[in-house]
């Protein structure tokens, strides 16, 4: 099976029933690799194609009616989305490649007469480019950048134009593998120079120590060191938020919303495998994760408890540490995820109001002079400075801790950790370090 037909069958589960895509292109993608196809290709397509789904739906109504457009048939959509996006995007494609074989397809999987309209609505695009992009900028940002209009709004009111667009058009971007290193089994420098004799770049990263980035992804993950446990993947804003809880060896640690545990097996690794760590998370498909990134790494020291954070117990304040890694909109890893952006009308304030019981709920574990720390990977200021200074005035035995005494300056804001994706290369991410004084 080629990789178009691969990609059709999955953007159609992603579009049809919501289904995520990065699971699903895991699956198919050792089914490509066994068959010789180009699994980089096909991760690009589909990834590609559920990113800039809007783009392209407006792009094509310039080339029917836009009423009729807009009631054909999901399949015939997702047909010219494929052929498109090769024509726009994918310069290892020529142009009448990515349309012969599109048609070719249809015909295969639709029928002829889907063929024939598929294969003149991308001809006419060749010929002719007759997209106009609307003057207000919530819809040009919108449909040039391919985002809901009102998540569009809303960042434009927060960030202004400039910002926004910026922060749009990052996140359409591939983005670099950030690499983590395994402080229990080597040496950053010693993973370089692993690196360096295999040709393989990686580039130290200015925000830890610890982290690196590549462009070289496949590479690098096909490498026997990823699977003995020598590195994690890990953005670099994930990790800064561990090197501001800043676990000691012999410490307790609580860790809500633990799973699948990137943020969790670097507090194992700071911690230097002793000690204790609870990893707390309703989920078991992400539990299993964790357990199986602990094995790799060779982590001995996390407990695991599969119970909703908000029901742990019994509350008791016994720990050094406690992480609330809160779930969030998810505005800052939007390049990664592709479906993410066209999640985003979830109740943000239902997810205010579960981020602000879970950090409530986590205050009580603290040890007197212990730490809390709140993360999110958001850049609303509703799910992040807001909760804070919520959670300080009714709190008032926790006192803020700057960050910028754990993580370099650059990465701070008013003694917050804050990234922003197109000023510093990586997730979007938020945190704060809380310490109880009495």
């Amino acid at each position: 099976m080629s990789f178009r037909h691969e990609a059709y069958t999955v953007i159609l589960r992603v579009f049809k029933d919501g289904d995520f895509s990065d699971a699903l292109l895991q699956r198919r993608a050792k089914k490509l690799k066994a068959s010789g196809e180009d699994v980089a290709l096909f991760y690009t397509t589909v990834k590609g194609v559920v990113k800039m789904r809007q783009k392209l739906d407006f792009i094509l109504s310039h080339y029917t009616e836009a009423q009729k457009y807009e009631s054909t048939d999901l399949k015939i959509k997702i047909m010219l989305y494929l052929g498109l996006y090769q024509i726009i995007y994918l310069d290892s494609i020529p142009p009448h490649a990515a349309v012969n074989e599109t048609v070719e397809l249809a015909k295969n999987i639709l029928s002829e007469p889907v063929a024939d309209f598929v294969n003149a609505i991308l001809r006419a695009y060749l010929r002719e480019d007759k997209t106009k992009y609307p003057e207000d900028p919530i819809f040009r940002i919108a449909y040039e950048h391919s985002y809901p209009p009102d998540l569009i709004k809303t960042w434009i009111e927060l960030f202004g134009e400039e910002s926004t667009e910026y922060l749009a058009m990052y996140f359409n971007e591939n983005p670099a593998l950030h690499i983590r290193v395994n402080s229990l089994a080597t040496t950053p420098e010693k993973l370089q120079k692993y690196f360096t004799r295999r040709q393989i770049e990686i580039t130290p990263c200015e925000a830890s120590k610890m982290m690196f980035t590549t462009k070289q992804a496949s590479e690098v993950l096909d490498e026997v060191a990823f699977s003995e446990g020598y590195f994690s993947v890990q953005d670099s804003s994930a990790a800064m938020v561990i090197e501001l809880l800043d676990p000691q060896p012999d410490q307790s640690v609580l860790d809500f919303f633990a799973a699948p545990g990137g943020k969790c097996t670097y507090i194992a690794e700071r911690m230097q495998n002793t000690g204790e760590v609870i990893a707390v998370d309703r989920i078991p498909q992400k539990m299993k994760l964790l357990k199986q990134a602990a094995d790799r790494l060779q982590i001995t020291n996390i407990k695991q408890i599969t119970t909703d954070a908000l029901k742990y117990g019994p509350v008791a304040p016994a720990y050094h540490r406690v992480l609330v890694d809160a779930p969030c909109s998810g505005w800052g890893v939007f390049s990664r995820k592709a479906d993410l952006r066209w999640q985003t009308r979830h109740d943000i304030p239902q997810l205010v109001k579960l981020q602000a019981k879970a950090l409530d709920h986590a205050a009580n574990f603290v040890k007197l002079e212990g730490y809390l720390v709140y993360s999110t990977c958001t850049m609303n200021p509703q799910e992040n400075e807001a909760q804070i200074e919520r959670f300080l005035a009714h709190n008032p035995n926790f006192k803020l801790i700057p960050a910028q005494k754990y993580i370099p300056k650059a990465y701070t804001e008013k003694g917050f950790m804050k990234t922003i994706p197109f000023k510093h290369h990586m997730d979007g991410a938020f945190a704060a370090k809380m310490q109880k004084t009495k």
